[in-house]
């Protein structure tokens, strides 16, 4: 097959290098089709109580170089935007045995492999099947979220705070801010107490408590955390106990309950403020959050953990510390990205200084005018820019709701602005059907809690 072109129309002004995931793979398929040589490739993923997400493309039978390297950083991506403990590889048997190699516990993609099984409990597996064999598609068919009727409460557990909502019929008439710091803690009582009692605090400004809803960092599946850096400090022999908390507390107050990840209500809050659905949440901030719903009001129960889903495919992309892996989202969304970057812009701060306070550093160039920090916000508007076409070729949305603190103050202009310039050149029909959208008071006022609480559904 002939060699790609990977060069995009606007350069990363400190990136030069960056190969945008989303060139490569339209280019490639483009390939493919003016070929006439495809045959299909068939992507699936189980994950908890027999759901099943399907991803399907067409590629060269024969396992070249450019066939490998678009299947295996997609698989990639899948993993971490769906989530799955079993992972089905329906198509050319070469590129199975590939894929079923590199995502192997000796395999290069030995972190995913182990953090996956971590995620859903089971051993991961890799079946190399053909696609017609690959299981149906089966999500969550009940929509999750936007029910407001009742008394509720709800909650959202981050690094460094917590916050508890009690809402009536919509309205939180009490919202309470709790700084914590759960991930220095090895006593699971400290995080199940801290909860508890802020629920029974909400709970004292109500006439009864009819659900519960909660939002939390990490992985959470079934109500449980799977992985999550709030309970880093739990010893393995602990773990199970700290990582049912929330089972734990439904039980006590015998009440449905909903606990999804932070990412998710994120999305979830910006649809309840905008009116929309078909939304995807992105929040830059020390990583890459994200989450997703879909057109039909639905919150699919997927990872959604972009910080580890590729967008370069540079191969000198500087790798993910945790996974090993180069050129995924968290270092070009997210603190982490800004300080990636700070050796181009010729920015020099001291050695010890943390990220979040080297953020602070940079807005405050920025406030000055410095041009050096322009640069910066620049190089990630153009990363968001061709991303947003990437993340599009997985979810279907229309509606895209960007922030954290990466996205605040001038910067944040910066590159909304970028990103707008991307597209229009670029990719002029996505830019004409996705409207990116940033938090306003409104979306305040909804909030992470408020949003939390319309998770569950009363039951009858």
């Amino acid at each position: 097959m002939p060699t790609i072109s990977l060069k995009p129309a606007i350069t990363a002004p400190l990136d030069p290098g960056f190969l945008p995931a989303v060139l490569f793979n339209r280019r490639y398929t483009e390939a493919v089709r003016a070929s006439g040589k495809g045959v299909p490739l068939v992507i699936g993923l189980e994950r908890e109580a027999g759901l099943v997400s399907r991803y399907v493309t067409t590629v060269f039978p024969d396992a070249d170089a450019e066939t490998l390297r678009f299947v295996e950083r997609n698989v990639k991506f899948l993993l971490w935007a769906r989530g799955g403990w079993k992972l089905q590889i329906g198509g050319p048997k070469a590129i199975g045995a590939f894929i079923r190699k590199t995502y192997s516990r000796r395999g290069e993609r030995k972190f995913d492999v182990e953090m996956m099984g971590l995620a859903y409990g089971k051993k991961f597996e890799v079946e190399v099947t053909e696609a017609a064999k690959v299981y149906a598609a089966r999500d969550m068919e009940l929509p999750v979220g936007g029910h407001m009727k009742g008394c509720r409460i709800g909650f959202d557990l981050g690094a460094s705070d917590y916050k508890v909502s009690a809402v009536i019929d919509g309205e939180a008439v009490f919202t309470e801010e709790t700084p914590w710091d759960p991930k220095t803690q090895p006593d699971p009582g400290y995080h199940y107490h801290n909860i508890s009692a802020a629920l029974h605090r909400a709970a004292a400004h109500m006439p009864r408590v009819d659900a519960i809803g909660g939002s939390s960092a990490g992985i959470v599946v079934d109500n449980e955390i799977r992985v999550a850096s709030l309970l880093r400090a739990i010893p393995k022999k602990h773990f199970p106990t700290a990582a049912a908390v929330f089972k734990r507390i439904q039980k006590e107050w015998d009440v449905p309950m909903t606990v999804m990840n932070d990412g998710d209500v994120t999305a979830l809050a910006g649809a309840l403020s905008l009116g929309k659905t078909g939304m995807l949440g992105i929040a830059m901030g020390s990583s890459e959050a994200a989450g997703f719903m879909d057109y039909r009001g639905r919150i699919l129960g997927w990872l959604n953990e972009l910080a580890f889903a590729p967008v370069d495919y540079n191969p000198e992309a500087p790798a993910d510390e945790w996974s090993g892996d180069g050129g995924v989202g968290a270092l070009y969304f997210s603190q982490q990205a800004v300080n990636k970057l700070l050796p181009a812009a010729k920015i020099k701060l001291p050695a010890k200084m943390g990220l979040p306070e080297r953020l602070v550093e940079v807005q405050k160039l920025m406030a000055q005018g410095d041009d050096r920090a322009a640069k910066i916000y620049e190089t990630i508007g153009v990363y968001l820019g061709y991303t947003i076409p990437h993340y599009e070729d997985f979810y279907g949305y229309s509606n895209m709701l960007v922030l954290g603190r990466v996205t605040t103050g001038q910067g944040g202009d910066i590159v909304l602005s970028k990103a707008r310039e991307v597209l229009e050149m670029e990719f002029p029909e996505v830019s004409a059907r996705i409207a990116m959208h940033v938090p306003d008071e409104k979306t305040r006022r909804v909030g992470q809690a408020v949003a939390a609480a319309s998770l569950p559904k009363l039951v009858k």
